[in-house]
């Protein structure tokens, strides 16, 4: 799937029912802050990498829109393109929200370039100060974690943390959770893509390090054949109307996940995945089913 595919698939995403949005009603605690999150967040992979003009304006309709939904953490990277700057500025074109949780990433070699691309996030952020910071993908992060503990200590950061996606490099990720302490992860797990059960999600919670879930659509791929056909029946157990609900909802019914991402251009979708907040939530047995039936579908 090259990026246009990726951008088309996940722009699909929910199947294109236009639900009323209701107040963000699920919250996690981060451990080390003792602050609670929404638990449905928005990711800006793809999707925020746009140019000025339309494009990015109808972006900016999917963070007002987000806002209105309950939703505080935005995700993003120096590696999305012009995502971090689209924030920026519709930020300042909407009038940024004071419930803003920002999370973005450093994402180059080298300590003293590390710097000074995360103070260039903060610029285009237009924020005094990021509230997360993480090592994108752990590139060079023995560099970057002793530059994030000095900016957390200095308080230009409230927390850190590292990353990884696509269910890649567990084995490093959970080298460094054991040597390090993090207020938050980031990994992708998802209906399809459940190896972080084993290992990272019992860690996580023992060592108390908040997470954040990536990829929680698979990159869209999880929409398709397998969902165009009706909810089965448990759908109504957890109040789910769509596939990107129950997605959602497998993933935040986690005790150790803290928030999940999904990404997307449409405020109809941005909607769906909002809803995933409301209602009941599965339990262990019936997160197997979801997991079986899609997977049998």
């Amino acid at each position: 799937m090259d990026r246009r595919q990726a951008l088309r698939a996940i722009a699909g995403a929910g199947l294109g029912l236009a639900l009323p949005v209701r107040a963000a009603t699920l919250e996690r605690t981060i451990a080390s802050g003792g602050e609670r999150l929404p638990a449905i967040g928005l990711g800006t992979w793809l999707t925020f990498d746009v140019g000025a003009g339309p494009e990015r304006r109808a972006r900016g309709e999917v963070l007002a829109a987000f806002y209105r939904g309950g939703g505080r953490l935005v995700d993003s990277s120096p590696m999305y393109g012009a995502a971090e700057e689209a924030i920026g500025e519709e930020h300042a074109r909407l009038g940024r929200p004071a419930a803003l949780f920002s999370a973005t990433k450093v994402w180059t070699v080298g300590g003293l370039a590390g710097r000074r691309q995360m103070e260039k996030s903060r610029a285009l952020w237009a924020l005094p100060k990021i509230d997360l910071m993480q090592v994108h993908n752990m590139l060079d992060w023995e560099a970057h974690l002793p530059t994030l503990k000095e900016m957390k200590a200095q308080g230009r950061v409230r927390y850190i943390g590292v990353t990884t996606s696509h269910g890649r490099r567990h084995d490093l990720l959970e080298q460094i959770m054991r040597r390090e302490p993090l207020d938050f992860v980031q990994f992708t797990y998802s209906v399809v893509d459940r190896e972080a059960e084993q290992r990272l999600l019992p860690l996580a919670a023992e060592r108390r390090t908040a997470v954040i879930v990536n990829r929680p659509f698979d990159g869209g791929h999880l929409f398709g054949p397998r969902t165009r056909a009706p909810l089965p029946g448990w759908a109504k157990e957890i109040d789910c109307a769509t596939w990107a609900e129950a997605f959602l909802k497998f993933i935040v019914a986690h005790p150790a996940v803290t928030c999940a991402i999904p990404a997307t251009t449409q405020v109809a979708h941005l909607r769906e995945n909002m809803r995933a907040m409301s209602g009941p939530l599965p339990d262990t047995a019936l997160r197997r089913r979801i997991a079986a039936d899609y997977e049998r579908a």
